[in-house]
């Protein structure tokens, strides 16, 4: 087998559910130490971030992942063990496969491939990975993005191989997210029995009319590739399971996702004045996921649409589709942010897979992005 298909079983191996490495990291940074990259590890509470650099000065190509994966489930209702890769008719399965071990392994042999063809390559070329993507996001790359801040770290362009196709590899191409606001409502009213109404404040009526103002708003009429932004309430709590009390408390769980006609102070202001106007006794407490990012046309927009036409044979669908990703935490430190990455379709499900063909073509395709950004036309074959 192929070095990216040995690597990316070897990553699948290991069980590294968040914020658990579980050795993957070591792994990769053990080979890229090898091609003469400078490994810089940089722990935080219980996730492993690394941080593997190669050349110096501008332009800055940083390649983005993570080596953490979200629970199996129950291991018996995979049709093989989810840490033990598995080829089934050319598809690779075991859980990480597309989101995203198998774009972590595209990465480094990409990398190496690219160190050894261009040893003195113009720029610097780099690869971060995080164990602490698909859980609270906190001391992975939003951590690591504020110590490069503090170190005036320059990033210019990033990559993300976060599984972003649709049908077929190379298919779309993502080139912003929406920002995420999360909040949790808490409606004060007062405890009472069913029947005597006028000694009882109900909250869930009380917070009816705002709830559903928020719900049926129009926010915004989209941005340029962004859809409108949008309000979804996901969680209501409130009574005692006695049908004969009022109950004293509502608790409201909401979620906007936000194009950048928005940041998050103004969404939570809006919020605010929303509520106050319907005279509730509340309290809201407010999480920041990521504001949306946009990257507008440019070198690397126009080289992640020529390479990817190659791959897939059709210009990619351009995209700013789709939930959060650590780019969110790059690309406010001025980098322009995209993401390519296999087809999404099997993420965070049972049997999680990615078809080998795919996987094999993916060091070449990050490779060819590189050295359209960092060396100009190579004297590659396109």
């Amino acid at each position: 087998m192929s070095e990216v298909f040995e690597l990316a079983s070897a990553l699948i191996a290991r069980p590294s559910v968040t914020p658990d490495d579980a050795g993957c990291q070591a792994l990769v940074a053990t080979r890229l130490a090898g091609a003469g990259f400078a490994i810089e590890a940089l722990r935080y509470g219980e996730v492993d971030n690394l941080w593997a650099t190669h050349g110096s000065g501008g332009p800055v190509l940083v390649l983005l992942g993570h080596t953490d994966v979200v629970p199996t489930g129950p291991a018996e209702t995979w049709r093989s063990a989810p840490f033990v890769p598995t080829v089934r008719d050319g598809v690779l399965y075991g859980r990480g496969a597309a989101d995203m071990k198998g774009s972590v392994a595209a990465f480094v042999v990409a990398l190496e491939r690219f160190v050894a063809a261009h040893p003195d390559h113009p720029g610097t070329i780099a690869l971060l990975l995080t164990s602490d993507e698909e859980g609270d996001a906190i001391d992975g790359v939003r951590r690591v993005a504020a110590l490069f801040r503090e170190r005036g770290t320059r990033i210019d362009w990033c990559i993300t191989g976060e599984p972003s196709s649709t049908a077929r590899l190379g298919d779309l191409l993502r080139v912003g997210r929406r920002g995420s606001l999360s909040a949790t409502l808490d409606v004060r009213g007062v405890q009472g029995h069913v029947a005597y109404p006028d000694k009882a404040r109900n909250p869930i009526h009380l917070a009816a009319p705002a709830l559903a103002e928020l719900a049926t708003r129009r926010w915004d009429q989209g941005y340029e590739s962004f859809p409108p932004t949008s309000l979804q309430i996901s969680n209501i709590h409130a009574g005692t399971g006695a049908g004969n009390v009022i109950p004293g408390e509502l608790q409201v769980s909401f979620n906007l996702r936000y194009n950048p006609h928005w940041d998050a102070p103004s969404l939570e202001a809006e919020v605010s004045a929303l509520l106050d106007r319907h005279g509730l006794d509340y309290t809201l407490r407010w999480h920041r996921s990521g504001e949306p990012f946009h990257t507008p046309e440019g070198p690397l927009r126009a080289a992640a649409r020529e390479v990817l036409a190659q791959f897939a044979g059709a210009m990619p669908e351009e995209s700013t589709g789709g939930g959060t990703s650590d780019a969110r935490f790059i690309a406010p430190l001025g980098a322009q942010c995209i993401e390519i990455g296999p087809v999404n379709a099997s993420i965070h499900q049972v049997d999680e897979h990615v078809r080998v063909a795919d996987l094999e073509a993916l060091p070449e395709l990050y490779l060819r992005l590189a050295e359209r950004l960092l060396v100009g036309n190579s004297d590659r074959s396109a």
